[in-house]
């Protein structure tokens, strides 16, 4: 009875689809060793078909698709050199594995030079093989990913300004249609960098207001008296510095959409004035003795928690209501998928235009590193990557050195209990770390959410923070 196979999966490899769908072409003029490798992959869920010389092995991969090539150097008639040659030249989204014999390292080297993508020594371990072949599987189908996205780049279907392929984005898509056809309040929710503004833009050009302005503020960036001023305008002599009367962005918005960005930070004391002025459809100039009627559509915008902060008495729960009458979430990057890549060179063309240079897209190495690491910063950080990479790089395609050190040397943040390889693990405390600060991620910070589902007391919690680095010594957060 074979165990079930452990996972060899390496970190900077997205996840594998199942075996069960993975073809395999076995080469080598030896069958008892090809029957017993057949017979071996096959217990683990792989589809094997054999070739007993190189010849055939060609002719195979000419009329059908294989994941991989798993193939001997020492055949009669055209070598294991050979096939991988002219496989890397006609087929070079198929890696091919190559054995050769223990201590024969000038011979794998030849191979890794003609194309091969790794190689192992006989006689072979079967642990060895998983691992080779499943990395190698892998990277076959990025470098295939990495080739139709530079097509697809510039021609995929766009909504508006927005780019993206992914499930999570065509679900917001069709939020974004169904409201642009309505007058109603919009809340955008998601994380800094996800392009909020964008999905704002998108809203108010599908909408019958798109021929009247765009308006956006943010609303973190002033202070209480100064955006009061801005949304609401002020008369003359309202103030000190009021020596002439001020439209406010409301009113500058006329017919059309009046964006308020990040309004989660907005202070409580302005938080009632919204309200009414969202409630009445009117507002009262700073100084100013009458309310002024306007007429435009609002769209907010956060990246905080609002049901959080209402909890705790951060925000207000009418004005919350009154905001969140449709809601759309932005998914972060890490959850999007193909679409790193599809926006990696999107930005590669854009910034190659802009700085004139010859830079056409990314190696397998490199889109690798883009899908592993996890995008705090999301879209605008991988826009800042990609026009980073692009100032550096010093050949046609946009290599692993090329990236920031950040990524290069990106370790996963997850928490690994599967792996049975040694290097994989990490130390109980190391583990613990990052299973506390995926729980406080997943609640939004909620420390009081995260230790019920820990299952510790509060103190506890944050003294794990603590002695994790994770917060500071200010209780009161």
């Amino acid at each position: 009875m074979v165990d079930a196979p452990p996972s060899y999966r390496s970190e900077l490899i997205p996840p594998m689809r199942p075996r069960s769908e993975t073809r395999l072409l076995l080469v080598d003029d030896d069958p008892d060793l090809v029957a017993l490798t057949k017979k071996r992959l096959e217990k683990y869920g792989f589809v094997v078909a054999c070739a007993d010389n190189a010849e055939a092995a060609l002719l195979a991969s000419e009329t059908d698709n294989f994941d991989a090539v798993v193939t001997d150097l020492s055949m009669p008639g055209m070598t294991g050199i050979e096939l991988t040659e002219r496989l890397s030249q006609n087929r070079p989204s198929m890696p091919v594995i190559v054995m050769t014999s223990f201590g024969d390292l000038d011979t794998a080297i030849a191979a890794i030079r003609a194309g091969a993508y790794d190689f192992i020594t006989k006689p072979i371990e079967l642990k060895a093989l998983l691992l080779a072949l499943e990395r190698a599987v892998q990277f076959g189908y990025l470098r295939e990913e990495v080739r139709v996205l530079r097509h697809a780049a510039r021609n995929v279907d766009r909504f508006e300004s927005l780019k993206g392929e992914s499930q999570a984005m065509r679900g917001m898509y069709e939020i974004i249609a169904k409201a642009a056809e309505t007058d109603v309040t919009v809340l955008i929710t998601g994380e800094s960098g996800t392009g909020k503004e964008l999905i704002a833009r998108a809203l108010h050009d599908r909408s019958s207001r798109r021929s009247g302005p765009f308006v956006a503020v943010n609303c973190s960036a002033l202070p209480e008296n100064l955006l009061e001023s801005e949304l609401f305008g002020h008369v003359k002599g309202a103030f000190t510095d009021a020596k002439t009367a001020r439209t406010g962005l409301f009113a500058q918005a006329r017919e059309g959409t009046i964006f308020l960005d990040e309004i989660g930070d907005m202070p409580l004391g302005l938080q009632a004035k919204i309200l009414r002025a969202l409630e009445a459809r009117k507002i009262r100039p700073i100084g100013g003795s009458a309310e002024v009627a306007y007429n435009a559509r609002i769209v907010a915008a956060t990246n905080r928690n609002l049901a959080t902060a209402v909890k705790e008495k951060l925000f207000r729960e009418d004005l919350f209501y009154r905001l969140n009458v449709v809601q759309i979430a932005v998914p972060p990057l890490s959850e999007r998928g193909r679409d790193i890549l599809l926006l990696a060179q999107h930005f590669i063309e854009q910034f190659s235009t802009d700085m004139k240079r010859d830079v056409a897209g990314l190696t397998t190495a490199a889109a690798a590193r883009l899908l592993a690491y996890h995008w705090p910063g999301n879209v605008r950080e991988l826009r800042n990557c990609v026009e980073q990479s692009v100032a550096l790089s010093s050949t046609n395609q946009i290599t692993v050195d090329d990236l920031p050190e950040h990524i290069r040397g990106y370790k996963a943040n997850h928490v690994l209990v599967s792996s049975a390889d040694p290097s994989d693990l990490v130390p109980l405390e190391v583990m613990e770390q990052r299973y506390i600060k995926r729980v406080l991620d997943a609640v939004h910070g909620n420390k009081a959410m995260a230790a019920r589902i820990l299952g510790l007391h509060r103190k506890t919690l944050y003294r794990k923070l603590e002695h994790h680095g994770l917060i500071g010594t200010d209780k009161s957060e």
